[in-house]
């Protein structure tokens, strides 16, 4: 089953939504307890609702809603923990530090890459994570020929112990198999995150549906092969459940003409 739990009319009951209190709004003194500071510390460490909770509960007209690039974020931490796809972004990082860690190596492998650089920051960690996975994957021929060549076998960094451990990782097959994985897995995860972080384009009213198309994606890369992606799949809809599955979500999808005006009714 690839769809998330798409919102219906009457799909949200009632006591999904915090019930106001019956007396006059409350001050900010009524929000935050007396004890702010340490209820502050205890938020860090526990879930980040908590607060929206307590505005949505003294205040019927206010909605909180978490940042939906956060929870793309959390969700693909919770990808990247997977032991898989730890081990390789773990070998990649430590490939990435010793290239970018001697200025010999570097240069080494920019007569190989024609000056393309590996590394570039995103606009999360585990979106810099994807990306980085992307440009090795797109040198993986000039990588294993610069790891090959005469010039790194004489090189006194071929004969260090992390330039041999980076050697046997570039010249594993299985490396490169765990990196095309990684990035079907990511990859449509990604897409979803530059969408919400693009600030010319309102991305609310899109959320269910891209969430949707990126499972859908998901699958599709891998063929229908379920074994590949349904733990995939439980993690993202943990997070979805939880986090993203909102009545202000619900609404903004429906209200979206994007995907409830036919051709007919636009003309």
């Amino acid at each position: 089953m690839l769809r998330l739990s798409k919102p219906r009319l009457g799909h949200f009951k009632e006591e999904d939504t915090p019930k106001p209190r019956e007396s006059k709004p409350a001050s900010h003194q009524d929000i935050l307890p007396s004890d702010c500071k340490k209820r502050r510390t205890e938020h860090r460490a526990t879930s980040p609702q908590q607060p929206g909770r307590i505005l949505e509960a003294n205040f019927p007209h206010l909605y909180w809603i978490l940042c939906v690039a956060y929870c793309i974020d959390l969700i693909l931490e919770d990808i990247f923990k997977v032991r898989v796809f730890k081990e390789t972004s773990c070998k990649a990082i430590e490939l990435i530090g010793f290239i970018y860690g001697s200025s010999g190596v570097l240069n080494m492998l920019r007569n190989f890459t024609k000056g393309v650089e590996l590394l570039r920051p995103g606009k999360t960690r585990f979106a810099t994570t994807f990306i980085t996975l992307g440009r090795i994957h797109l040198q993986k021929a000039n990588i294993r020929k610069m790891f090959t060549s005469e010039n790194w076998t004489t090189s006194k960094w071929a004969k260090e112990v992390k330039g041999k451990k980076c050697e046997r990782t570039v010249l594993s097959p299985a490396f490169w198999n765990h990196v095309v994985y990684a990035l079907k897995v990511s990859g449509p995860l990604v897409c979803v995150l530059r969408l919400v972080n693009n600030e010319k384009k309102l991305a609310m009213g899109y959320i269910y549906e891209v969430m949707d198309r990126a499972k859908e994606t998901n699958a599709n890369s891998f063929n229908g092969n379920e074994e590949k992606y349904k733990h995939i799949f439980e993690i993202i809809d943990a997070r979805w459940s939880v986090q993203l599955h909102h009545p202000l979500h619900a609404a903004r999808y429906f209200l979206n003409p994007e995907f409830f005006l036919s051709k007919q009714d636009e003309n």
